[in-house]
């Protein structure tokens, strides 16, 4: 199963990407703004998303959203 980011690149466990988008995250009060790098993503058995932690929680983000950094 090969995971891909907006622009078609192949994703795996530990990579670091860029927030294409700004994101509400469900459940807190935080946004992640536009440009935000994430590190260390985690890959699930869904090819349409990518588990990271924030802080202290673990939170799922869609690739469409995401470009590898």
């Amino acid at each position: 199963m090969e995971v891909k980011d907006t622009n078609g690149a192949i994703l795996n466990n530990g990579d670091s990407v860029r927030v294409t988008k700004d994101l509400k995250v469900k459940g807190t009060s935080r946004t992640l703004k536009r440009g935000e790098v994430v590190k260390n993503i985690k890959l699930i058995p869904d090819p349409e998303n990518i588990e990271c932690r924030l802080g202290k929680a673990t939170i799922v983000i869609k690739t469409c959203f995401i470009k590898k950094a």
